[in-house]
């Protein structure tokens, strides 16, 4: 694995033979093709939670009820229209799972090339999908695409409580170490918050690098950066 940036490097990890070190996967911009999810997926999920609820109310009600992120903004809105926001949220992550999937099965979005490296991988050490992402999502991901690397997959739980565990939170990544039994290896991310993940979960940070993160400048001390996936066979 090559160090891209001197001023943020650390020791390179050291990845034992016998396989006693989990690699880790986040899945958007890392496998799965794209920065994140499309803001468009959210807007129609809320557009399907009004037809379910029979919803009425204001257009800039609206507008405040699509954003991905549980704010106060939401909460409160909520309560002004007289619906419960915990719930209100959790079903329209419900339908957003849902758009999300269907936007990946109709050929939106696809596989990274230099996946087909995560095989030859799995064959020394174990290794796991971690992502911000919805949890039926990245596991739709993994069935539809046939990816039979990964012997622990997760995304983030739907609704509140999901959403305040994400990263920079640990608590997918440590889930992870403990399926497995360990508590070291390394964490491939393509943005700032991966990497303050992995040092919160006492893994080694690696960044690589896709089209979309080239001028990502992150301020994170102490972490690796890779072109490739196919790097980190040298690892092995």
């Amino acid at each position: 694995m090559t160090t891209k940036s001197t001023r943020n490097a650390t020791s390179e990890p050291t990845i034992e033979p016998d396989g006693e070190q989990a690699l880790l996967f986040d899945m958007d911009g890392v496998i799965l093709e794209g920065y994140e999810t499309d803001p468009e997926v959210h807007t129609r999920a809320l557009h399907d939670v009004v037809v379910d609820l029979d919803l009425e109310a204001p257009l800039e009600s609206l507008a405040a009820l699509e954003t991905y992120e549980y704010t106060e903004t939401f909460a409160r809105t909520c309560e002004e229209l007289g619906l419960e926001p915990t719930e209100f949220y959790a079903l329209r992550e419900e339908y957003s799972a849902k758009r999300s999937i269907e936007r990946i099965r109709g050929g939106a979005r696809g596989l990274y090339p230099d996946v087909d490296v995560l095989d030859e991988l799995e064959r020394a050490h174990p290794i796991g999908l971690v992502s911000n992402n919805y949890d039926p999502t990245v596991s739709f991901v993994v069935e539809h695409f046939g990816i039979e690397a990964f012997s622990f997959v997760r995304g983030r739980d739907l609704g509140v409580e999901g959403f305040r565990r994400r990263k920079p939170e640990p608590y997918y990544i440590e889930a992870a170490l403990d399926t497995f039994g360990l508590d070291s290896g390394i964490y491939v991310g393509d943005r700032e918050t991966d990497l303050l993940a992995a040092q919160n979960a006492g893994l080694v940070p690696v960044l690589i690098r896709r089209p979309h993160n080239e001028t990502l400048e992150p301020t994170v001390d102490g972490y690796l950066e890779i072109d490739s996936l196919e790097e980190l066979l040298e690892y092995c």
